[in-house]
């Protein structure tokens, strides 16, 4: 009986890991995008995430629109966010080669703005969303899903396959990748490579807001949470390969069945390490990650 208990712990918490891993890709795609893909160091990504889950909070406690369509509502404001940002961002650093150290300090900048506006408005209360689905699970023989975390998943997966197709099929989204090997060809093709990265850096900042209603409907979220997830964000992208659509997806995979099996074999307090101590390794054997741009 132990043994049978022992291998349906184990099944489920694998697939809880898996679950957990597309939930981690869906906050990483953005991030994949503007450090792996256009070299820039966007540390307050996981603040827009938490901005995004308290945007998609408002419009659910007042409309009771469901959480992942309240993302979705919410994305084109972000690309917009985007899009001002990295004007800001271009003028004032890249534009004079400036963009490494005073590139990072103007986006830790926007991280504390961001979190102490959360901080005035909100307080440091947690706030929830609430769907018909949050808080259900199915099961499936011995195996139980947990809504919460499938759901995530699936958004996750589709964000994950346009996202790809997006950057492997349409002209902006090969140029993206050409702007970030050679901006010089680029120009040579007839495209403005400051276009190109605008739109891309605003599409990396769109994704936050539907990462942002997976967040606060998998757990309540609080103005400070962004923290959390700033190494776990930058390991993935790390680990998948910088840019790598696929390898994203991948890499949180790994990660998220690593943090899974620690924190039901030995504890959660151990999930975390577990996970940088994997990338440590992997980069020790293959320094790009697990794909190439």
């Amino acid at each position: 009986m132990g043994g049978i208990f022992s291998g349906e712990l184990l099944i489920n918490a694998i697939a809880a890991g898996i679950l957990l891993g597309g939930f981690y890709a869906a906050i990483t795609l953005g991030l994949s995008i503007s450090f792996g893909m256009l070299d820039i160091v966007n540390i307050a990504h996981p603040v827009f995430i938490i901005l995004g889950g308290y945007g998609v909070f408002l419009l659910n406690s007042r409309t009771g629109l469901d959480p992942i369509v309240a993302g979705l509502v919410f994305a084109p404001l972000f690309f917009l966010i985007g899009v001002g940002v990295y004007q800001v961002y271009y003028n004032s650093f890249e534009k004079w080669g400036a963009e490494s150290l005073r590139g990072l300090v103007f986006f830790f900048g926007i991280l504390f703005l961001i979190e102490v506006a959360l901080l005035l408005t909100y307080g440091v209360d947690y706030r929830l969303a609430r769907a018909p689905w949050i808080g259900k699970t199915i099961a499936i023989g011995s195996l139980g899903l947990s809504l919460r975390l499938l759901f995530p998943f699936l958004v996750g997966v589709i964000m994950t396959v346009v996202l790809y197709l997006y950057f492997s099929r349409t002209f902006l989204g090969m140029m993206t990748r050409g702007v970030a090997q050679d901006s010089s060809a680029v120009r040579l093709m007839g495209a403005n490579p400051i276009r190109i990265k605008t739109i891309s850096f605003g599409l990396s900042i769109a994704t936050t807001s539907l990462a942002g209603a997976l967040i606060i409907s998998i757990g309540p979220v609080e103005p400070s949470l962004g923290r959390e997830f700033i190494g776990r964000v930058f390991a993935v992208t790390v680990l998948g390969g910088m840019g790598s659509i696929s390898g994203t997806m991948i890499a949180a995979m790994i990660l998220g069945v690593a943090e899974s099996l620690t924190a039901t074999l030995g504890g959660p307090a151990w999930g975390l390490a577990v996970s940088f101590g994997i990338l440590l390794v992997v980069l020790a054997v293959r320094p790009s990650g697990l794909f190439k741009r």
